[in-house]
């Protein structure tokens, strides 16, 4: 039950969020005095409708979205002479600007909101946590083990499992060394990253070897028993492929902390500084979707679901509901708020049909205008939106054909926080 609660506080949740956009239109259009004639949430058949002034609000049968009609939005529209001193594009740049940007900021204001609730409640997830490349990290020891597991067996929280009888001893904390030692060198050999610690270690025979290292500021040597065990190759991120005798110490790296726990004061400027690193994540995850798109394929056929695959409001829905079951509130407050940024920052490219796309449009008219005036050449006017039709077509169509694979990967394998 739990599940099914959680899945449709969620999906209720993106509806309220994309309703606050349209809404965020539609009451900086009112203000600036611009004519708005209809506010409706979703698409499609109209399940119920009433009017206020000049403004019909309602509800359509597919809740997918959402849209504001305001009269004048492009040149293709018939306006009407009684409206036309009324229409979008015979008022000032910067009020067109406002208002085709106000729904892109109610999602960066609900974020913020969303965030600052989750950072004196649940914490923060860590962006450093969730980009950490423990490879490319300084050498800085984390924590040191009583022992070096023989077998590599992962337990269930993804890590190596305890250890048992039989186990030699890990000779990094026999060697004395803990949490938050640099190690600089082994037997003289520079070391600057931990996947150079980690790949040094396993290329060294059994033995004893002079490990220098740094704390707090000293520079000290001690000397380190490395042992044989079985592991699997580095590039062997699940684990299950063939394993090889390697030299271990029994040490991890120093990882960052995965939740920032903040007080309420704390939490407001928290909240506006994970609203800018949830932008920046944005912008990386749509840099690399286009390598992501072979993953989706492969997972449609069967194979498993990278979990850095793009996700559809479905998926994230599905994950909502994960999260409220599993008891991790954190996970679903940081993917509505983290779905919040995405559709603010990708509304805002400038890209017909997008927000971004009309804006662009608007400040390009405005800079040939400018420029026209300057040599003396009558004003070019408004830009033939006919001309862009194909290019929008196409751009609906590689939107909609990313949104099916999405949608169809997240029904056939989706993403899971279940083990």
């Amino acid at each position: 039950m739990s599940f099914w609660l959680g899945v449709i506080i969620f999906a209720l949740g993106i509806l309220v969020s994309v309703c606050l956009h349209e809404a965020g239109h539609l009451l900086t259009a009112k203000r600036f005095g611009m004519k708005a004639t209809h506010y409706f949430a979703g698409f499609g058949p109209t399940v119920f409708s009433f009017r206020r002034g000049e403004t019909e609000y309602g509800l359509k049968a597919i809740p997918a979205g959402g849209f504001v009609k305001i009269v004048g939005m492009t040149p293709l529209e018939d306006v009407p002479e009684a409206d036309r001193d009324r229409a979008f594009w015979r008022f000032p740049l910067w009020q067109r600007t406002v208002v085709l940007v106000a729904g892109s900021m109610t999602h960066f204001a609900l974020a913020v909101v969303i965030f600052f609730f989750a950072a004196f409640t649940t914490g923060l997830p860590n962006p450093a946590a969730a980009t950490f490349d423990p490879l490319e990290a300084d050498p800085v020891v984390g924590q040191v083990s009583e022992c070096v597991v023989q077998e590599f067996e992962l337990a269930r929280d993804g890590g190596l499992r305890a250890c048992r009888e039989g186990d030699p001893a890990g000779p990094a904390r026999a060697a004395g060394l803990r949490g938050g030692d640099e190690i600089v060198a082994f037997d003289g050999a520079p070391i600057t990253t931990y996947g150079e610690l980690v790949e040094t270690i396993r290329a060294t025979p059994p033995g004893p070897v002079d490990v220098i290292y740094v704390r707090d500021g000293s520079r000290l040597t001690t000397a380190a028993e490395f042992v044989a065990t079985q592991r699997p190759a580095l590039t062997d991120k699940t684990g299950k492929g063939p394993q090889r005798t390697v030299s271990a110490i029994g040490l991890s790296v120093q990882a960052p902390i995965v939740t920032l726990e903040y007080g309420v004061l704390a939490a407001a400027p928290a909240s506006v500084w994970y609203l800018g690193q949830s932008v920046e994540l944005t912008f990386e995850a749509v840099a690399k979707f286009p390598s992501k798109v072979p993953k989706l394929l492969d997972a449609i056929g069967g194979e498993e679901r990278d979990p850095e695959t793009p996700i559809s409001v479905v998926g994230a829905s599905r994950v909502g509901g994960e999260a409220v079951e599993l008891g991790l509130p954190i996970v679903f407050l940081a993917l509505l708020g983290g779905l919040n940024v995405f559709i603010g920052v990708f509304n805002l490219f400038p890209l017909l049909p997008l927000d971004g796309g009309h804006v662009a449009i608007a400040w390009y008219e405005r800079a040939r205008s400018w420029v026209a005036a300057r040599r003396g050449r009558p004003d070019p006017g408004r830009v033939d939106y006919n001309k862009l039709l194909p290019l929008t077509y196409v751009v609906l169509l590689v939107f909609g054909g990313l949104t099916l694979l999405t949608l169809t990967a997240d029904i056939v394998n989706p993403i899971t926080l279940r083990q």
